[in-house]
């Protein structure tokens, strides 16, 4: 877990994971929160649905598989998810991604949880650089990643920031 002065970023466990695939009111009971965040279907579903396979098959290093919720400390709500990719590939950097649910954003709550999950990251000995993709109209997302000191390094249909 990692705490910031807002949040906790808890990664969830292979069986907690789980969970949020297939009840999320268990997870939320298991974990004492409730889940506000982007709404758990359609695309973001199939991407923790990809997470958990990977969970299954790595157990070991389900920590950069999973996904990591953002519970708000002053009362327990989950307002948006994270997660590392995979693990770090041979060039030491590992990606990032996350999502906010529509109530909670501008407040900077995303620029809190990248910036202190990336700090974690660089501290890990194993990641000498975090990376993202924004789509080129993802203005808000871009802000985010500059404002927690990522440089863009490649512009094409897309655009790849580095940490």
């Amino acid at each position: 877990m990692i705490e910031t002065n807002r949040l906790e970023l808890i990664p969830l466990t292979p069986n907690a994971l789980k969970l949020c695939v297939e009840n999320i009111a268990g997870l939320e009971k298991e974990m004492n929160c409730s889940y506000q965040g982007e709404p758990l279907e359609g695309y973001l579903l199939a991407i923790i649905k990809s997470q958990l396979d990977l969970v299954q098959r790595d157990p070991d290093n389900y920590i950069w598989h999973s996904i990591w919720l953002l519970i708000r400390n002053t009362d327990r709500v989950v307002i948006g998810s994270a997660a590392f990719k995979n693990t770090p590939d041979v060039d030491m950097e590992v990606e990032i991604g996350y999502g906010l649910g529509k109530a909670f954003e501008h407040n900077g709550y995303m620029t809190e949880a990248v910036k202190a999950m990336c700090d974690w990251a660089l501290m890990q000995g194993t990641i000498a650089h975090v990376i993202a993709e924004t789509y080129l109209n993802g203005f808000a997302s871009q802000r985010i990643l500059k404002r927690c000191g990522f440089k863009e390094v490649r512009r094409e249909k897309t655009i790849w920031w580095r940490l």
